[in-house]
């Protein structure tokens, strides 16, 4: 994976550990591989959860609800704070928090804390939001994009090895409670490994300046029309935490009452106007005495992608759920096991496609890719919806996989554009794109729940050809960026 300092083709050597960059890079994919473990560890230990704790299915969804749940709102927060503080510092708290909250999940002794853990370990989902500011801050624009994808793909794979590795760790403890200890070592390891991030990592390289913005508590804008975007953009999130307070109601898996979800749904209400009026607050003063034109920015590029990301991330959330069912129902010839292996080749595929995805970018185009890989994906979840059990299961595997390709391939491009809006506010913007993957996937589960597979794939592919008309408008990165240091000194960042 190679390009020239001026668009073509450059290499990043990931064996070059003398390379502060790369050896930043190691660090930083590993610090989010955890999260992923930590984030996905109860998947592959449900059945001796649900044993041992005696839980009925409708509080196995439940779980699997919660896990969700504080990711979105975290991504926004974690953005704001990696920001404001550096990711060094921010990796390190959050590895760190999120091993005790993992420890408590492993010990917990009824639903209840079973419950308040996962929901708590919802916050380790907004790992990704750090090291994508980072990964930025290190390499060169015509790297970028390969390194974000080679940190993302790389990263994510972490819900795999979760599901191949803990199960055996589990019976190496042996006993009734070894997937105790198995989900206790994951955050033994992860607490320890926050440790060793926090003295091998830096923020930027030697000499560099880490731009911070100048506020904090919101994003900011440079026009009147952003601001009213930036509003309207945040209110499919709340929408999302409404829907998921709903599924765990009566209506839904039956967690808690009525009269809960409608004070739930209270709170986000007033939550939105505190934020609108923060968001207001942040920007107006500014706003009234004009921003000067190196400051300015279209935000538009951010609400673009975080539509793409709602349906590349969203739909691989959603689809990696329900997958080993979609293929054990379809094809009445395998076992449950068979099944999750054949699924598991679309996750499997984060490995390449994803830093592919980012190089794709880095070597062809910005916008050329992101419309080349969100069109494949529509194409490849529209041909996903024919598949039946008269196909060859062959046939079925390798057009998931090819699907799964584009949507992270997709993925990776979306975050090779993050870091080159504008450099203070990266990690607000990778929050804001990242919670939208969070809102796709609660909305995609959502609607899975009320249709059947084929109508699923169909309702995913439709939303993607709006994702891709989206991106159409996508302006591609050029020339330089312009920060302002605290001193008041201008530096240019090259971002083509």
């Amino acid at each position: 994976m190679a390009s020239t300092a001026h668009g073509g083709a450059g290499k990043v050597e990931l064996l070059n550990f003398a390379d502060p960059k790369i050896k930043t890079l190691h660090l930083t994919w590993f610090a989010f591989f955890l999260t992923f473990v930590m984030w996905f560890n109860h998947a592959p230990i449900l059945a001796d959860l649900k044993q041992a704790l005696s839980l009925t299915d409708a509080q196995i969804k439940a779980l699997l609800i919660l896990n969700v749940a504080l990711t979105i709102p975290a991504r926004i927060v974690v953005g704001i704070l990696v920001d404001k503080f550096g990711p060094r510092i921010m990796y390190s708290v959050l590895l760190f928090l999120s091993s005790i909250f993992c420890l408590g999940f492993a010990f917990a002794n009824s639903f209840e804390s079973l419950a308040l853990f996962r929901f708590l370990l919802g916050f380790v989902g907004a790992g990704f939001v750090i090291g994508i500011r980072l990964v930025s801050e290190w390499f060169p624009s015509h790297q970028v994009g390969t390194a974000e994808g080679i940190y993302g793909g790389w990263g994510n794979f972490g819900s795999a090895a979760a599901a191949m590795t803990l199960p055996t760790i589990a019976l190496m403890f042996g006993g009734a409670e070894g997937w105790r200890y198995a989900l206790a070592s994951v955050g033994i390891f992860s607490m320890g490994y926050a440790l060793v991030f926090y003295y091998a990592a830096r923020n930027t390289p030697k000499g560099s300046v880490y731009f911070k913005p100048k506020k904090s508590g919101a994003m900011e804008v440079t026009s009147w029309g952003d601001l009213w975007l930036l509003i309207i953009m945040n209110i499919p999130m709340y929408l999302a935490l409404a829907m998921l307070a709903w599924k765990m109601s009566p209506a839904g898996v039956n967690l808690f009452s009525t009269a809960y979800m409608e004070a739930i749904w209270i709170g986000l209400v007033v939550l939105f106007v505190i934020q609108t009026h923060q968001v207001w607050r942040i920007n107006a003063e500014h706003l009234r005495k004009g921003v000067p034109e190196h400051e300015k920015y279209p935000f538009k590029q951010v609400a673009i992608l975080d539509v793409a990301y709602f349906t590349t991330f969203g739909s691989e959330l959603a689809v990696v759920s329900m997958l080993p069912l979609f293929f054990l129902e379809t094809f009445s010839s395998l076992t449950p096991v068979t099944a999750g292996l054949l699924a598991s080749g679309y996750a499997f595929m984060n490995l390449v496609s994803r830093p592919l995805g980012g190089w794709f970018s880095d070597k062809f185009g910005r916008r050329k890719s992101m419309v080349l890989l969100i069109g494949g994906l529509a194409v490849g979840y529209l041909l996903m919806g024919t598949i039946n059990s008269s196909w060859p299961i062959a046939a079925a595997v390798i057009l998931c996989m090819t699907c799964s390709f584009f949507v992270q391939g997709g993925e990776g491009a979306v975050f090779a554009i993050v870091p080159l809006i504008k450099r203070r506010m990266t990690g607000q913007i990778a929050g804001m794109a990242g919670a939208y993957g969070n809102v796709g996937a609660v909305v995609y589960l959502t609607i899975f729940s009320y249709v059947d597979y084929a109508t699923f794939f169909y309702m995913i592919g439709g939303t993607a050809l709006i994702g891709l008309v989206s991106v159409m408008f996508l302006a591609e990165p050029k020339g330089h960026l312009t920060e302002v240091d605290e001193d008041g000194n201008v530096h240019h960042i090259q971002v083509s």
